[in-house]
């Protein structure tokens, strides 16, 4: 009965030291280290010390052999058991031993009891834990900005996790993704790697699909002048899901950088809209001449003149009327992305008349019939007078001046009210 056991214990152990022979991330070299080093922790705590012993280890097969070295000495003259060993125990082993002569007997691990097993696999399993999170790091950190793929392994209302070829899981956070993306188990998605955390020695991959670089990897793919650098994205602007401004700009004068990047037809771009859930993509020539900048990154509007504030990155951009709902975009997109791919402040006015000008009020001529703290509000705009007001956008009132949208139709309608008398 105690023999069966022994056997169970020694077949447990082996099982037990084979769950660990594929351990992923790991090269081989290290897990045999780790392992190694793990028995031998356990064998210096059992024995005092582990000097004196071989442990092999076979990773392919999934098991071990462990060794003990004494040497040969009289009887009676043992002085350390571990080390030393009698000449009358050794003849018991194999009858030619003698004096001085060294003594190499197996160990059988699963003798040593469940405690010391248990002991073992812990610290297997904390070890290698630990390696896997280390090599996943590394693994990763030099990937931050790649495109990966990965099957959707579960959704949950503020992340999706994300297994990739080697099982390993990612994170696409709710924040990361794109509004309209739907998601099912078991399907393939594309998103960037956005970054790695690593608190506690535990890597959390990061996934974005919302981050600009995003984009720029899906022209880097479509687009085989970007790839052979020809072409250079210089700018990405994106409301994900919605549309999004790349600068470009072609270091071959014989290559025009929107054409290439559009294909003909739009036909290169035509998979990357699809992929982002039908953004719509504006691609614009770059360059470093600020004021022609932002008059392309505000096409299809054509704009009448720019005043600059360089010192505050500050655009004032004056069109004809007709001119100025296509620089807003449907809801402020448009100036939002040329606002964002400029890095300028841009704020839109109406081109008036000289005429007109001159029949100009100040704001403060009104606060019988407009609350002060109104014409305070739309005077830390920088907008002083009524007609300035009045040809300024009425998105751009609500949202610089942050009002309500009665009240600046109120404040337009007395405005109004004033020149219409």
């Amino acid at each position: 009965m105690a023999t069966r056991k022994s056997e169970e214990e020694s077949v447990s152990m082996i099982d037990t030291f084979r769950e660990f022979k594929d351990t992923k991330n790991i090269d081989r070299t290290t897990l045999v280290s780790v392992l190694e080093e793990s028995f031998r922790n356990v064998l210096a705590k059992l024995y005092g010390s582990d000097e004196n012993f071989d442990v092999i280890v076979n990773p392919d097969k999934g098991d071990f052999e462990i060794y003990r070295n004494r040497i040969v000495v009289a009887d009676g003259e043992v002085a350390d058991e571990n080390k030393e060993i009698a000449l009358k125990e050794a003849i018991a082993i194999q009858p030619d031993y003698e004096v001085g002569e060294e003594v190499s007997e197996p160990i059988n691990f699963a003798k040593f009891g469940r405690r010391a097993i248990l002991n073992l696999r812990q610290t297997l399993a904390s070890k290698i834990l630990e390696l896997e999170h280390d090599s996943l790091y590394s693994k990763y950190k030099d990937r931050v900005g790649q495109i990966i793929s990965g099957e959707v392994y579960q959704i949950w209302k503020r992340e999706v996790l994300v297994i990739d070829d080697e099982n390993n899981e990612l994170i696409l956070p709710k924040t990361e993704q794109i509004p309209a993306d739907q998601y099912r188990k078991g399907e393939t998605i594309r998103a960037v790697i956005l970054r790695v955390d690593n608190e506690n020695n535990n890597p959390k991959i990061i996934l974005s699909r919302t981050s600009p670089v995003f984009l720029e990897r899906l022209l880097e793919a479509e687009v085989p002048e970007i790839n052979d650098g020809l072409i250079s994205i210089k700018k990405i602007a994106r409301m994900p899901g919605e549309r999004a401004k790349v600068a470009v700009e072609s270091y071959d004068e014989r290559i025009d950088p929107v054409g290439a990047c559009v294909g003909v037809k739009g036909s290169r771009v035509h998979g990357i809209v699809r992929e982002l859930c039908n953004e719509n993509i504006d691609v614009i020539n770059y360059t470093s001449n600020i004021k022609l900048f932002i008059q392309r990154s505000l096409s299809p509007a054509h704009i009448s003149s720019i005043n600059l504030d360089e010192e505050n990155s500050k655009a004032e951009v004056y069109l004809q009327p007709e001119e100025v709902s296509l620089a807003i975009g449907r809801g402020g997109l448009n100036i939002k992305l040329a606002s964002m791919l400029t890095e300028y402040t841009i704020d839109v006015f109406r081109e008036i008349a000289d005429a007109d000008a001159d029949e100009d009020i100040y704001l403060d001529e009104f606060d019988d019939e407009i609350d002060q703290w109104v014409i305070d509000a739309i005077k830390a705009i920088g907008l002083d007078t009524a007609k300035q007001v009045l040809n300024a956008p009425r998105e751009m009132l609500i949202e610089k001046a942050d009002l309500e949208e009665e009240t600046v139709d109120h404040l337009l309608n007395v405005l109004k009210a004033e020149f219409e008398q």
